[in-house]
């Protein structure tokens, strides 16, 4: 039977690196992907998406560039054109992982693979079996559905959004987070008429409450229409399209209906639970500060431990549990102040603490907020504005906490994040001095607080 010192179940961001680290640190390593190497993020997630992002604000562009002296064209959308580049840059970073991993010297084994006992791992439907040392379960995470939705065989998830035959006319997105937003974005620009219906008050519920707004303003503004505090009931076969109909009673015709309503761990079905891995009640595995399950050797990163779920985070896990276990770290992920980006029409940037919850954990606090149109969109006359908001201690000026939507926010937000991360001052950006003209240059030239919260003394 063949031996490993780490075999790693899942060739996504985060096993890819954990194993390529550790077999560069002199392990011997094997790896099992019953799909294609690359997981989600690579092959059916946050790269190809933020292509067809990047599609769909060519429509802008085009309209903008009239105002800059160019002339007015015809411009017309192909999206099996789209869909083939999108196939090819796929194949491409699928084979640069593949390659990444064998000249590190890492075993690929194509298929599902199982824990089959302790220090024990089967490839599912046939006879090998191999012995580990440890154990990696680097599974990530599948789409959300509910099952008991009658005509649930009518919508789709979004891993089939990159799979679509043709563009619709009309689509419904059901949720409100960051895969919701991005595609109600991304098919608005390509023209589709676009409903997005959510059951709660609004959209986005993890971010700023300002930049919550801001965003839902913008995609109306876009076109998009929004149902809050309804949910989905049935998606009927009507005449011509879908009728999605709702709990408050709404009927919604649509081509396509898309479930974007959250995702949860690939856990089911490993072996985890025969061998005494502790699973938390969202069917996360619970681990410890080194990425340890609760049984000994066997290891999780990224979405199944559903800590923080971002690609550059499992890659971070995995690549820290490497050198811990093959070259004597001891240095843990720090999961404070983790960039958020949300890419859609207008994008977001996020890091570090909204206000909401910095009021929660600090008495006194001064909130630095502008909004504006940005020089091009002034220019072009496009009703679109960009939204920038320091959240700062006042008590020791240090910044909490940092929240922009506009173009490229993402691209400004991961620069911030470094000054966050090293517990930068209010003050250190007031003696920074300012790019012009830029919108980034508002960062370090706001005053005065357009809001003071201090919390009343307890008596």
């Amino acid at each position: 039977m063949t031996a490993f010192d780490l075999f790693v179940i899942g060739g996504g961001s985060g096993g890819v690196r954990a194993a390529r680290i550790a077999a560069r640190n002199g392990a011997r390593v094997g790896l099992a992907e019953q799909d294609r190497i690359g997981g989600t993020c690579v092959i059916r997630g946050c790269v190809p998406k933020k292509l067809m992002a990047f599609a769909a604000r060519f429509r802008d562009e085009f309209e903008d560039s009239v105002a800059f002296g160019w002339s007015p064209a015809e411009h017309g959308f192909d999206w099996r054109a789209l869909s083939d580049s999108l196939d090819r840059e796929v194949d491409r970073l699928n084979a640069a992982y593949r390659r990444g991993l064998e000249s590190a010297g890492v075993t690929i084994f194509p298929g599902r693979a199982v824990i089959d006992g302790p220090g024990q791992v089967r490839l599912v439907g046939t006879d090998s079996r191999f012995e580990a040392k440890n154990i990696l379960i680097a599974t990530g995470s599948h789409p959300n559905v509910v099952r008991d939705l009658p005509g649930l065989e009518r919508a789709i998830t979004s891993e089939a959004m990159f799979r679509l035959d043709t563009l619709p006319d009309r689509i419904l997105v059901v949720g409100a987070g960051f895969v919701a937003i991005e595609f109600a974005s991304i098919m608005a620009g390509f023209g589709v008429a676009t409903t997005l219906l959510h059951r709660g008050g609004e959209i986005l519920r993890t971010f700023d409450n300002d930049i919550r707004a801001e965003m839902h303003s913008a995609m109306e503004r876009r076109g998009i229409e929004i149902i809050l505090e309804d949910q989905l009931k049935v998606i009927d076969k009507g005449p011509a399209r879908l009728l999605a109909r709702t709990e408050a009673g709404r009927s919604i015709a649509a081509d396509q209906v898309l479930l974007a309503i959250g995702r949860s761990p690939n856990t089911r079905g490993i072996g985890l639970e025969e061998v005494g891995v502790d699973i938390d009640p969202d069917g996360a595995v619970r681990v410890d500060g080194h990425s340890q399950s609760s049984v000994p050797g066997i290891y999780a990163i990224g979405d199944v431990t559903n800590r923080i779920n971002l690609t550059p985070v499992a890659i971070r896990e995995g690549h820290s549990l490497a050198d811990h276990l093959f070259a004597g770290a001891t240095t843990m992920v720090d999961h404070r102040n983790v960039p958020h980006a949300v890419f859609g029409i207008p994008e977001i940037g996020t890091v570090g603490l909204t206000e909401e919850t910095a009021r929660d954990q600090y008495p006194a606090l001064d909130i630095f907020q502008t909004s504006f149109p940005s020089m091009r969109h002034q220019f072009a006359g496009r009703d679109e504005n960009v939204l920038l908001k320091l959240i700062v201690d006042a008590d020791t000026d240090r910044l909490l906490g940092c929240h922009i939507l506009g173009s490229n926010a993402a691209e400004l937000v991961q620069l911030v994040a470094i000054a966050v991360r090293m517990g930068a001052t209010k003050g250190d950006l007031d003696a920074t001095m300012a790019l012009h003209p830029t919108v980034a240059e508002e960062l370090v030239t706001m005053r005065e607080p357009k809001k003071r919260y201090r919390r009343a003394a307890a008596e």
